[in-house]
């Protein structure tokens, strides 16, 4: 987070929620089979209850997946649950209160770890850990997050700092590359490949395995610069003001807000949205 903060985006600018629902149900029609749920912070939005019940309450609904700060979560964790959201991915670069500050611009480290604990305890499985290594700012913490997060039932996954740079601040000798951080874990874990499909996954995965070669848990890395998955991706992203992108480094983005009015559809072949 910059110094100064991000501009807000007006609320009258975004999506409603009957238009996301709107717009969810179309690509389900079209075979989209997995909705998530990312920012931003999603849960900035006070409806997004209200917005994961109406896509989990379509025919044949997708599975629902949210990524999150996991600040506010351990009072929506449940609410979420019950709307319809079966997995949850928190992004966390740190385990040090004062580096979480200085990343975030703000001290709230503890709230972080309640709400995971809660989406443990509500049944939000599984919880994966999204962590971003930056050199000479928490590199030094590669082994300490893996320990936590296999030591409280966690998939942690290691993600190469990507170049979307809004603010020009991105350079590629901070980023720590996928090679670096797998011979980290190599060195200190034995690793053997999960043997899943990657597919149109970013994550490579490896169980880490203890001595007696029982499995501890499952970690993944993704190199989304140095070993990028485009060839296999099967994802399109649309924006919070309704813009879609079929790719995250895109630089163009098709406008679907203008092409859908608000409210659901009156029939699956909706003359006005059909053809987005």
């Amino acid at each position: 987070m910059p110094p100064e903060g991000l501009d807000w985006i007006p609320g009258d600018e975004l999506l409603s929620a009957a238009e996301l629902v709107r717009v969810v149900r179309l690509a389900v029609d079209q075979g989209v089979q997995e909705v998530r749920f990312t920012g931003g912070e999603p849960l900035a939005r006070p409806d997004l209850e209200q917005i994961i019940a109406g896509v989990a309450a379509l025919p044949d609904p997708p599975s629902l997946s949210l990524t999150t700060n996991g600040i506010g979560l351990t009072r929506r964790a449940q609410p979420l649950k019950d709307a319809g959201l079966t997995r949850i991915n928190v992004s966390l670069d740190t385990l040090d209160a004062e580096r979480l500050h200085a990343i975030t611009r703000r001290n709230r480290i503890s709230e972080v770890f309640d709400g995971i604990a809660a989406a443990q305890q509500v049944g939000l499985a599984p919880v994966k850990i999204n962590t971003v290594l930056m050199r000479a700012i928490n590199d030094d913490e590669v082994l300490a997050l893996v320990e936590w997060a296999l030591q409280n039932g966690l998939t942690l996954r290691f993600i190469e700092q990507v170049p979307l740079d809004a603010h020009k601040a991105w350079s590629r000798t901070e980023m720590v590359e996928a090679t670096e951080i797998l011979s980290q874990l190599e060195a200190a874990y034995t690793l053997r490949p999960t043997g899943s499909p990657r597919g149109g996954e970013p994550a490579e995965t490896w169980s880490v395995l203890a001595a007696d070669g029982s499995v501890r848990g499952t970690i993944g890395v993704i190199g989304s610069v140095t070993r990028p998955f485009c060839s296999s991706c099967d994802r399109v992203r649309l924006t919070s003001d309704g813009q879609l992108r079929n790719c995250l480094f895109s630089q163009g983005e098709t406008d679907l807000r203008g092409r859908c009015a608000e409210g659901p559809p009156t029939t699956r072949s909706s003359a006005s949205c059909s053809s987005v």
